[in-house]
């Protein structure tokens, strides 16, 4: 699978987690160079707390457009050390 936003590879894995629809790519997979801050915060009633990462490509920024879940609840723990994508990032075979 391959995660891209704006023609640049976020992620690339043949080893992602589906959970309820969502591609969870591993985190060693990002594409460090796009990935910056984020001190957005949310919640999941099953997988726990879930942290942020935001996009930089190109001089644009795509705020809170990654997801993980540093801790997350026993029944997620097939998730953890994974990251997933939304708001626009495309993610493919």
């Amino acid at each position: 699978m391959k995660a891209t936003w704006k023609g640049t590879v976020i992620a690339e894995s043949e080893d992602t987690v589906l959970v309820e629809g969502n591609h969870y790519f591993p985190e060693s997979s990002l594409n460090q160079a796009v990935i910056t801050f984020s001190n957005h915060r949310t919640s999941c009633p099953w997988k726990g707390e879930a942290s942020y990462y935001s996009l930089l490509v190109e001089g644009e920024l795509n705020p809170d457009a990654v997801w993980y879940y540093p801790d997350p609840k026993p029944e997620a723990e097939n998730i953890r050390g994974h990251v997933a994508f939304w708001k626009g990032v495309k993610v493919a075979a």
